[in-house]
């Protein structure tokens, strides 16, 4: 009992340190905002909601009540799992927080920086179907071997899957529907196809996992987490398919009314 007090004792202290990366990342997009506003149209709202919502998500992961969970409860780890992985990355997408960036900057490092956006690295980590593996493949990595049981054991390594976890969902979701300057744009078809199979890919894991519980976990939890990952990880993949749908429609209508253009 008086090892659970001490326990808690320590989280308590430690959990407001945790709280300032997200902080600082909340205000630095906050700061660009008003710099970028001096040059150009105002920043949209909307945007900043965005990145205030997808910072959160991250945040509940390492403070609060879930993020005391998930090292104890899969059902939480799948919850932490979809905010972290997929809610996320989306709404950071969303926020184009790249597109904020480039406009704080001068002419010269907006270059510069673009420059790098479109070196051959970038391009192949960007590209449908390795940031597919990348994010996919990593969860099947993490839940068909012994990862998941090490990483409750190694906070080094329980770190760099958590980071892994967001990065190649941003990666992957930004691989798919352009929000931010793009310099290799793949074609709608391509990423449709590459879409599909990993979503797929996706949803036979969470099947996986419902019928192969991880080391360390039970059945009864291993059939929640794999139904929260089914069922969640679909609602957060519908609004992925709406978005790529309607930008595929809107470059679809614009090419069509260049075509008769130039019929006429």
């Amino acid at each position: 009992m008086n090892n659970e007090h001490m326990e808690h004792f320590k989280i308590t202290i430690v959990e407001p340190f945790l709280l300032i990366p997200f902080i600082l990342l909340f205000f630095l997009y906050l700061i660009a905002c008003i710099v970028s506003n001096r040059h150009y149209k105002r920043w949209s709202y909307l945007r900043i909601f965005y990145w205030a919502l997808g910072i959160l998500c991250m945040a509940t992961i390492a403070v609060g009540p879930l993020a005391k969970s998930v090292h104890k409860d899969f059902t939480a780890h799948m919850f932490g799992h979809l905010l972290l992985g997929m809610v996320a990355p989306l709404l950071i997408l969303l926020s184009a927080p790249m597109t904020l960036f480039l406009r704080t900057l001068r002419v010269k490092h907006a270059r510069y920086i673009t420059k790098v956006l479109k070196s051959f690295p970038i391009r192949l980590i960007c590209d449908p179907l390795t940031a597919s593996l990348l994010n996919v493949g990593g969860l099947w990595l993490l839940y068909t071997t012994n990862l998941f049981s090490q990483m409750h054991q190694n906070l080094l390594l329980y770190l760099f899957i958590h980071l892994h976890v967001f990065i190649a969902g941003y990666v992957y979701t930004a691989a798919f529907i352009y929000i931010d300057p793009i310099p290799h744009r793949t074609s709608y078809m391509y990423r449709a196809i590459i879409m599909i199979i990993s979503m797929a890919s996706h949803g036979v894991l969470s099947k996986y996992i419902y019928a192969h519980p991880p080391n360390g976990v039970t059945t009864t939890q291993a059939e929640i987490g794999g139904m929260i990952m089914y069922y969640g990880g679909d609602l957060v993949d519908i609004i992925l398919i709406y978005i790529f749908c309607l930008q595929w429609y809107k470059s679809a209508k614009i090419k069509s009314n260049l075509v008769k253009q130039v019929n006429i």
